[in-house]
């Protein structure tokens, strides 16, 4: 991916988590103000092969479902904030490309839907006509929404960061790797006892999780000593000689200089000399020697 990353690095999209967040945002306005809009947004590759394109784009509007506003804004800063955090740790880039395989998983599990179900029962569709076709794959567009890519970023978080505590029902301490843990537990349940649907939806949705933590090389990038190693020597051939600082965070690379009002603590339960900023003092995993 290095590579990739040299030739369109420049163009990845900076506080993409922000971006999406936004996305949902009107998406729930469109809800409240006009929700006969929202069917013709969603993901529907029969549509889209008849035209409607922009389906392509606009289902990243559709929110997961939740009625009530206090755990809808709870919701939305929570997915900001853990995917603020990814990118910070994994580089704008690589948080990007996790995001866009993941949309784009999902796009293909939809027309890859489409394709088994006329194999299937092609002459049952062949029966409802061109109306009743289309109102067919609307509903089964619903099931293809952003619910199972924000899954796919907790996923990530969980596995990046498994010693971060939560509090449950903002009461309960837990680790995010068993929350992760139960999360996984019940997308298997869900695949195994849901339709073929559902099995579709989860399975292109979640395709960016495992192939970017499976078969990866880049999972090495993960450890908090090694993302240290990566940000000091790029920033030491960016600058050269020119810039001595005397505070370095270990996780994202950011020195005084970059951020002059951040403050910087070294840790007592990291095993050497590793500095972090604020916002990844209380997040990191703590580094052990061997």
């Amino acid at each position: 991916m290095s590579s990739f990353e040299k030739k369109f690095g420049k163009y990845a999209i900076r506080n993409l988590s922000f971006v999406l967040v936004s996305c949902y945002a009107i998406g729930y306005l469109i809800e409240i103000m006009a929700p006969s809009i929202i069917y013709y947004l969603t993901l529907s590759p029969y549509a889209i092969l008849h035209g409607q394109i922009w389906r392509l784009v606009t289902w990243i509007l559709i929110p997961p479902s939740e009625s009530n506003i206090f755990f809808t804004l709870i919701m939305l800063y929570f997915y900001c904030s853990i995917g603020t955090t990814l990118e910070r740790t994994w580089g704008t880039y690589r948080y990007n490309v996790y995001l866009f395989e993941g949309m784009l998983f999902t796009i293909a599990g939809s027309f890859l839907l489409m394709g088994f179900t006329y194999l299937l029962y092609g002459k049952e569709l062949a029966m409802l006509g061109s109306e009743g076709i289309a109102m067919y794959f609307l509903g089964v567009s619903m099931y293809f929404s952003t619910y199972y890519v924000n899954m796919s970023i907790f996923l990530a978080f969980a596995a990046t960061f498994p010693e971060v505590q939560v509090l449950l029902m903002f009461v309960i301490p837990i680790k995010v790797k068993w929350l992760g843990v139960i999360y996984g537990v019940v997308l298997v349940f869900s695949f195994l006892q849901g339709d073929m649907n559902v099995k579709f939806a989860i399975a292109a949705s979640l395709l960016n999780f495992v192939v970017f933590f499976v078969t990866s090389r880049n999972m090495m990038h993960l450890n908090p000593k090694q993302i240290h190693r990566r940000q000091e020597f790029k920033r030491d051939v960016r600058r050269g000689s020119a810039g001595i600082t005397k505070h370095k965070c270990a996780i994202c690379g950011r020195t005084e200089v970059d951020s002059p009002q951040m403050q910087f603590r070294f840790c007592s339960k990291c095993e050497g000399n590793y500095e972090y900023c604020e916002e990844h003092l209380y997040t990191h995993t703590h580094v052990k020697m061997q």
